[in-house]
């Protein structure tokens, strides 16, 4: 059986497994008790009342973290002509069309999100099967297959998350660094959760925001008060 570090085993003694904290005392545990000699990530969890085998209670979408998430997101856009001196103005790493795609074919995948405009799916659809389980493939249903290619590499370039309902009923998502403070955390996490309760699906019945816990990339995580969260971000 492995030994547990010491530095662990004294981050989870600071933390009540049994005890639903508010989000101001939850945040205040998990940044205190950090031990990693890096800026860890916060993230959420969200266990939903849906059942994701049925596709009218998927549930799917993104924010734009008024904080970002601290980290650098490197952006491809696949586009032609005058879009891709848009993407490439507005910021992007990467931008052209059928010499990335077969770079990727190739084994390139030196990036983070991919944009496209919906005349160049043809090329893009291609690489479904590289792209697609990597969370990577452009899709219109998140803002990344579209003509407003500015817009959505701004966007992605200052903090927009993703996020999908896993077979569980469980949402993971980051929501910053231990380095933002729990005043930008608490900002990022109300808006993640506001835009996660909006797209409550209308066939979900009882109670939809069933448990939320927080946890830093090192350390444990602790559970939040449910009733506090839903009253947080009405």
């Amino acid at each position: 059986m492995a030994k547990i570090p010491k530095k662990k085993q004294a981050a989870r003694q600071q933390i009540d497994r049994l005890r639903k904290y508010s989000l101001q005392d939850g945040l205040e545990t998990i940044l205190s008790s950090g031990y990693a000699k890096f800026d860890e990530s916060v993230d959420v969890a969200v266990n939903l009342g849906v059942d994701p085998r049925h596709a009218d209670q998927m549930v799917r979408g993104t924010c734009v973290l008024p904080h970002g998430t601290g980290k650098t997101v490197r952006v491809l856009v696949f586009a032609k002509g005058e879009k891709e001196k848009e993407a490439r103005d507005a910021g992007a790493d990467h931008a052209g069309g059928e010499e990335l795609a077969k770079k990727i074919q190739e084994g390139w995948l030196d990036f983070d999100k991919a944009v496209a405009t919906p005349d160049m799916m043809g090329v893009v659809g291609k690489l479904g099967k590289i792209l697609g389980p990597r969370g990577m493939m452009p899709n219109p249903k998140v803002g990344t297959v579209t003509f407003d290619v500015a817009k959505a590499v701004t966007e992605l370039k200052g903090g927009k998350v993703e996020f999908r309902v896993e077979k569980a009923g469980i949402v993971h998502c980051p929501m910053g660094k231990v380095s933002f403070g729990p005043e930008k955390l608490t900002e990022n996490f109300k808006s993640l959760l506001e835009s996660i309760i909006r797209l409550k699906p209308s066939t979900s019945k009882g109670v939809y925001l069933k448990g939320v816990s927080i946890s830093t990339t090192m350390g444990p995580g602790l559970r939040l008060d449910p009733q506090e969260v839903r009253n947080l971000v009405k």
